[in-house]
């Protein structure tokens, strides 16, 4: 190891210490009140809230911000390790050996043959990124035991509908439970429009509300062969969204006009001003 890569590892774990001690006086008695206060369960939603924070940063491209939201990210794995490293249930330093343990573990190509699982040489080739997956779970299933009864164990019932809809579609394909090509889905897209059209007609909430669903997971399936994340895909929609109508919002301002449906004619004038100019600059 170089001198500099020696002062890089030097520098990591200098910083890693020093959140580690913020933490810790933070939660220790005569801390923050707010801090010592919290418990896994109460940071439960932050964590997700911080994830996705860091997700809108990255799809902006804002590169101090992907910086900042890390930070959040990584304050809250390391507080919440912390607790549980105060209940005397594991501590920080098991977090974080774990996961190494199992990275080197799941990538015998780069460290080298796993317990239970030889790497490459053996068959187990692996020189695309859909070859290393499939050893991912095949370790998963044989060498940690975590195989279940249904291919689909271990999909989160915790994650965003969105994602889980597109994970479970992942884990059926892989047992060739698929549509062939991106073209063959378009055809289930109109069908379960039409469905839901029909729903809303007869007017039955909880039909629709099923019709509804099967729209969006056939969406979810039209983003997965088209190699697209929905959820990033809405995420940028969103943005451009409150982009749009904040411009609305300032020029009906500017106009002295108010926001009602009386003056929709003109929110639809600023809206589509935007929306033009966009594609212009594109």
């Amino acid at each position: 190891m170089s001198e500099h890569q020696n002062d890089a590892a030097a520098a990591r774990m200098e910083a890693f210490n020093r959140l580690h001690e913020t933490i810790r006086r933070l939660r220790a008695p005569g801390g923050c009140p707010w801090d010592r206060e919290q418990t896994p369960e109460t940071l439960r939603e932050t964590l997700i809230e911080e994830a996705y924070e860091t997700v809108e940063a990255i799809t902006e491209g804002d590169t101090d911000h992907v910086c900042e939201e890390l930070g959040d990210v990584f304050l809250n794995a390391v507080m919440l390790s912390y607790m549980y490293e105060q209940l005397d249930s594991f501590t920080v330093t098991d977090v974080l050996e774990t996961v190494s343990d199992k990275l080197i573990r799941r990538h015998p190509h780069v460290f080298g043959e796993t317990d239970g699982y030889a790497g490459p040489g053996s068959g187990n080739e692996t020189d695309t990124p859909e070859k290393v997956l499939n050893q991912w779970d095949e370790i998963k299933q044989k060498v940690e035991g975590r195989k279940g009864s249904s291919a689909l164990d271990g999909v989160s019932m915790g994650l965003p509908s969105l994602e889980r809809a597109k994970k479970l579609q992942k884990r059926a394909s892989k047992c060739g439970f698929d549509w062939e090509h991106s073209d063959d889905v378009w055809p289930k897209v109109d069908e379960e429009l039409a469905e839901l059209r029909e729903a809303a007609a007869g007017g039955n909430p909880e039909r629709i509300e099923e019709e509804l669903g099967d729209v969006l997971f056939s969406l979810v399936n039209i983003a997965r062969h088209l190699k697209v994340d929905p959820g990033v895909a809405l995420t940028r929609t969103n943005a451009k969204f409150v982009k749009r109508f904040t411009h609305v919002e300032s020029s009906m301002k500017e106009a002295g006009l108010p926001m009602d449906k009386d003056h929709l004619a003109d929110m639809d004038r600023f809206w589509n001003e935007l929306r033009d100019s966009g594609r212009t600059e594109r």
